[in-house]
Parts: C-alpha cells; structure tokens; sequence
C-alpha cells in the first residue's frame, strides 16, 4: 500500500556509493532520484528505532511516566544508562533513544505502549503495512542482532522516514543536537548529544536522522535534508562511508532537481463536463521535484466521475469525484484527488492575486484541464 494520493515514481540513476544498499527520495511526493539495491532484504540495525520513535510519539502518552523495568535496564549494547525502577517521561525516552541510540529505552518504550515487548513488536510491524514496507520484518524495538528474521530495505527504510517526518514532534526530536533530560536520582541532568555527525558537524543541510550499527549489519544510516525548499530523505545499509555517501546523494539531488508546482489548489479551470465548472477543486498546491530537462515533459489530465440523476441535489454528489493525474514523459508520477462543493468538503481559500492571475491565464487560454 502506498501513501494516500501518490504514485509510485519510478526509480531514477543508480547511486554511486559504497553501500550495499542506498536510496535518496524526494520527501513531499517519494520520488526516487538515486538507488542501488534498495529492495534488497538486509539487517538495518538501530535505525529500526524510528520506527519505535513514531509509535511513542504517535501512541498519545508522552507526558506519561514510565516505569523502568529490569528486562529495559540489562537490554545489552548502547545504553542511557536507565536504572531498574526509575520512573521517566515517556518523551524524554524518545530523545535518549533518537540521539543515543539507548537500547534500554527502546525496550522501556516498548514495554510502556505495546503493554510488553511482544506486544509493541506486533505493533511496529502493523504500522509497516499500513505505511507499506513491504519487504520488512521487524522482531525487537532496537535492532540488535537477537532474532534471525529481522529485516528491511532501503526503500521501505526510506518510506517510514518520510512519514515520520510528517510528524512535527519526530521532525523536532530528529533534528536536535543536543537535549538535556532531567534526571530524578541525581543532582545532575543527563545531556545527550546526537550521535549523527551530519547534523552536528558534517553537512549544513542536515535536518535529522538515525544512525545504526551492529556486526551483522554493518553501518546503517538514515538522514534528512533540506535546501531552497527541496527535503529530500537518504538511505544507506551496510556501508562503510555512509557520511560521504549521503553528503554525496544530497549534492547530487540539490543539484539536478527543483521542487516546482504543477497545479495550484482551488477550482480546476475549463473542465469538459460543465456539471463541474466551479465546483470540482484539490485542496493542496501539487509539486513535483524535475530536472530542467524534465519541465517540458510535464502534463496533466483530470478523470471525472459520470455525474448522475440524483446528483441534482450537491449533498449526494460524493466529496471524492476524480483524480488530477501528473504525468512526467508519459510516466504517470502522481495522482491527486478531485473533490467536489457538495457542502461537506471545504474548498481552500485562494488570494485575490491568485485569483486574478488565474483569470488571465484562462482567457489567454492557458492553463486548461480537460
């Protein structure tokens, strides 16, 4: 399943990286701009934790305390150094588990929303479907090498990213350097720095991101970044140099591709069915990352519903009555719903200016969507 309103774009140069795998998207439409080997089933070990970020966040119960369990304190491998019996706010988890990569939290968390780590397991992998990872397994909330059938790839990696960065919570924990936690058995504050380098030191553009290693998986990384309005969300599994690599994925993205805009929100002009005329709209501005080359190649085409009898009263015309269709050199890339003034659905407000300039257009006889 992918994301509602989207289609699948397909999959552009290969990356030159020493990645196994590696994938870099464009985050607003999942566009695909560079990729080697990104269905390839691997371990991806500790960037599995966004997937366990998104759950807490998502979950409602961050200002809850939780309860430090045994089991979270003795998880091996990275830690926060939580103590059996603490109790902690379940936010203050999710900044020792994004920027220390603490497998203690990871487990606490687990315990706190999936009610155990079984539990919160079944969890992580019904919201794999649901984002549409489908060549992910998830067995532990931390992705340490403990189960056998533990699993993703780069582009189902790259998919959870993107929706996570939708989330302004996980967008903040994500892109914070440093965050001080307090902590209730001390005198002192524990302070935990984030351990991508991107962010920190390496690469301006940096928005956020997740580092993993484990010696069945080798490095792993997942990173976000944004320039003159482009994000765009990079991958790397089993790689030796991910800082260079990403560095270079980005460069090359920035440097090909612009965000443009296809269609501005409100009414779709000079409809063939007149049924339509002023009343069928998108509700968001449509953009799509193109090369320069790419611009000259970009159309649309909008398909309408048959409009029935009954349809003489708006309240029974659906809220959904079609799909704006982009396609890029004949390549259909994205489909945008169609809604329909039937007194349900909220027509975007649209400026005077945009107003005006779109009555230009359209006696100049630019601009149709027949």
């Amino acid at each position: 399943m992918l994301i509602p309103g989207y289609a699948r774009a397909e999959v552009s140069k290969e990356a030159m990286v020493s990645a196994k795998s590696a994938i870099l998207i464009e985050q607003g439409t999942g566009r695909v701009l560079l990729s080697k080997n990104e269905n390839e089933k691997l371990r991806i070990a500790s960037i599995t934790k966004i997937m366990t970020a998104i759950l807490a966040i998502e979950s409602g119960k961050l200002d809850e305390n939780v309860t430090v369990s045994s089991r979270a304190v003795y998880t091996e491998g990275s830690s926060i150094y939580l103590q059996a019996g603490e109790k902690i706010k379940l936010r203050e988890l999710v900044y020792g588990l994004m920027l220390r990569s603490g497998n203690d939290a990871a487990v606490a968390i687990a315990e706190h929303v999936g009610g155990s780590l079984e539990g919160f397991v079944y969890k992580m992998n019904e919201k794999a479907e649901e984002i549409g990872m489908s060549n992910t397994l998830f067995a532990n909330p931390h992705g340490l090498d403990d189960h056998e059938k533990m699993y993703s790839t780069a582009y189902d990696m790259a998919l959870l990213m993107r929706y996570a960065m939708n989330n302004p919570i996980f967008k903040e924990v994500s892109g914070t350097e440093i965050h001080r936690s307090p902590n209730p058995n001390e005198k002192w504050d524990r302070v935990w720095k984030n351990k991508n380098k991107l962010l920190t030191t390496l690469y301006e553009y940096c928005t956020g991101g997740k580092t993993g290693f484990t010696k069945k998986a080798k490095r792993t990384l997942v990173t976000s970044a944004s320039k003159n309005g482009l994000n765009l969300i990079a991958v790397t599994i089993n790689d030796g140099d991910d800082w260079n690599d990403h560095i270079g994925m980005y460069e090359y993205g920035f440097d090909h591709y612009n965000l443009y805009k296809i269609k501005p929100r409100g009414n779709l002009q000079s409809l063939n069915d007149t049924f339509y005329q002023n009343k069928a709209f998108i509700q968001r501005d449509v953009y799509y990352p193109l090369t320069e080359d790419e611009k000259a190649s970009i159309r649309t085409e909008v398909s309408l519903q048959k409009p029935l009898k009954t349809w003489k009263d708006p309240k029974k015309v659906p809220s959904v009555v079609g799909q704006l269709k982009v396609f890029v050199k004949e390549d259909p890339v994205l489909n945008v719903p169609v809604y329909f003034e039937n007194g349900r659905t909220r027509k975007p407000e649209v400026s005077l200016w945009e107003s005006v300039k779109r009555l230009f257009f359209a006696l100049a006889g630019a601009g149709t969507d027949g």
